[in-house]
């Protein structure tokens, strides 16, 4: 199997990745040593612009390897497209402070979401989660890759699985929050799932292309 190495420390996104990737023979796994590395700053105005600074820094400590790396948020069409890049730290910049990551600070962010959303009407609650993956080597990266999903901000959140609003957005097409779907059926409707089927495409492609390469 190929092997990816993901930069991240945050388990739901890498149960995320991992169902999706067997049947594509791709191995996925935690960058090693993830915690003690140096962080990235991720004050890129987009969301593919965070994620590729991520992967061109956390690639340089995996030399060869291919790693990937994500940036990810919701945007809300009532609040003018907020929280976007600042949705992991939406509370905190409210607040003016910085709280650790964890359920504590999701349950923050969706309190903040729920107040900033209380007197907006139904029909301006309509959102999208967005991810843009990029995949780099020694410190460059070879591509990026994006991915939608619309839905609508609840009133109350449903649902104990999935992490960050995943409890508030609720997705019409199946009629469930991404809080209430479990990992694999998460990763056939969500924006990470689809930005990932598209990077496993490119990596079966470049694996045709290259067929003893990192094998």
């Amino acid at each position: 199997m190929k092997r990816v190495l993901v930069a991240t420390s945050n388990p739901g996104k890498i149960r995320d990745l991992v169902g999706a990737a067997i049947a594509h023979k791709v191995q996925i796994e935690p960058l090693p040593g993830f915690a003690s590395l140096p962080s990235v700053v991720e004050d890129g105005a987009t969301f593919e612009a965070n994620a590729r600074k991520k992967a061109e820094h956390y690639s340089k400590y995996a030399e060869g390897e291919l790693v990937i790396a994500d940036d990810s948020g919701l945007e809300v069409d009532g609040l003018g497209g907020a929280p976007g890049v600042h949705s992991a730290r939406y509370a905190a910049d409210e607040n003016k402070l910085l709280e650790d990551s964890g359920n504590s600070a999701d349950q923050a962010n969706n309190a903040r979401l729920l107040r900033e959303l209380h007197d907006v009407p139904d029909e301006f609650r309509t959102a999208r989660f967005v991810c843009v993956i990029a995949a780099a080597r020694n410190g460059h990266t070879l591509a990026t890759f994006h991915g939608n999903a619309e839905g609508i901000i609840l009133r109350a959140p449903s649902g104990t699985n999935g992490f960050g609003y995943d409890p508030l957005f609720y997705f019409a097409e199946i009629g469930k929050t991404f809080a209430e779907l479990t990992a694999e059926e998460k990763a056939g409707y969500s924006h990470r799932g689809a930005a990932f089927r598209a990077f496993l495409e490119w990596e079966d492609e470049s694996r045709d292309r290259h067929p003893h390469k990192n094998d």
